[in-house]
């Protein structure tokens, strides 16, 4: 038999993926700036209590979605192989996000912002990670802002693979 706060821990999860899920979903179809609370309980599926049970307010659920998020780009690099293949699926993934896409419409200045702030630990996280595949400390700089380039200006699939591959054999390491 489980105990009571394991299973609770479990829906604890399920309930905030859920929050998360919806909140990017949301973004995906109109941005940021006129997202609110009721609008994420709704589309999540939860009530008003449960989301501020989870996250006091928009800013904690965006601040643990682009936590989330940067978690998930941290799995995609640590178990892409070599380091092209992180750069690439970084890229992919950057450049396909339809949160993204939509924030380049309708939050622009805001996606720049976050883009640009060198100090934020999601930026420094991320350059850890891209360090920890490439092993160049002038080789993570250039692949940031290559990475960071490609959330205002994304490329294609195809671009990315060449890019990452250019990158990772001629420049960086």
């Amino acid at each position: 038999m489980q105990p009571k706060y394991s299973l609770q821990a479990g829906v604890h999860r399920r309930t905030e993926a859920a929050i998360l899920e919806g909140t990017k979903a949301l973004i995906a179809r109109s941005g940021i700036t006129g997202l609110s609370m009721i609008e994420i309980a709704d589309y999540s599926e939860v009530s008003r209590a449960t989301l501020y049970n989870h996250f006091r307010d928009k800013d904690a659920v965006l601040a643990a979605l682009v936590s989330s998020e940067v978690a998930r780009l941290a799995e995609l690099a640590i178990t892409a192989g070599t380091p092209a293949d992180a750069l690439e699926s970084l890229s992919i993934s950057i450049s396909t996000d339809p949160a993204l896409a939509a924030m380049r419409i309708h939050d622009a200045e805001l996606l720049v912002a976050a883009m640009t702030n060198t100090a934020s630990e999601h930026y420094i996280t991320i350059a850890q990670i891209i360090y920890g595949a490439t092993k160049s400390k002038s080789g993570t700089g250039i692949a940031m802002r290559w990475l960071l380039g490609q959330v205002m200006q994304p490329i294609s699939a195809e671009q990315s693979r060449d890019q990452a591959a250019h990158l990772a054999t001629d420049t960086l390491f």
